[in-house]
């Protein structure tokens, strides 16, 4: 599998999952406070997302932080980070493989410099997210709401059955 190829497929199933964590998420009989801090992590995670993408760009983010001070509504988030992640998708997809190593500089929300190749802000984007998924999960979880089961392999198995054939 080339870095093309393993990128396309981590950002398409990070925009299933997210689809799937919004539609859980409506349904789950969760408190107000912890609803509230379940849209907050998930707002964080878009926060940072859209972030690293206007470094992807080579543009200022705008931000000062990485969460927004406001909290948007579940469905306002949904939607903003369908878009996100289709942004995502596409931009993988028109890289060509020798770009992933291109090195490029930037400013964190706090004001320091940083430096990582286009893969490396990727890995980080995939994997920011799935962590604070798993802290949304939890929540879920707390109230017999099983979260959904963010888990590359089975999104690969529900692409392609035909890996499940011996």
């Amino acid at each position: 599998m080339s870095i093309s190829t393993l990128m396309t497929s981590l950002f398409e199933q990070k925009a299933a999952i997210d689809r799937e964590f919004f539609a859980a998420l409506a349904g789950a009989p969760l408190s107000a406070e912890n609803r509230h801090i379940a849209i907050r992590t998930l707002n964080h995670i878009h926060t940072v997302d859209r972030i690293f993408a206007a470094h992807l760009r080579g543009e200022p983010h705008g931000f000062t932080a990485s969460n927004t001070q406001a909290t948007p509504t579940l469905e306002e988030l949904r939607d903003s980070v369908a878009q996100v992640d289709g942004w995502y998708v596409d931009h993988v997809r028109s890289l060509r493989p020798d770009q992933f190593e291109d090195v490029l500089s930037f400013r964190f929300t706090d004001g320091d410099a940083g430096r990582m190749s286009r893969e490396e802000i990727l890995a980080h984007v995939i994997h920011h997210g799935s962590h604070h998924r798993g802290n949304v999960g939890m929540l879920m979880k707390q109230v017999d709401q099983p979260p959904p089961r963010d888990l590359f392999t089975r999104y690969l198995h529900q692409q392609d059955p035909s890996r499940r054939e011996a």
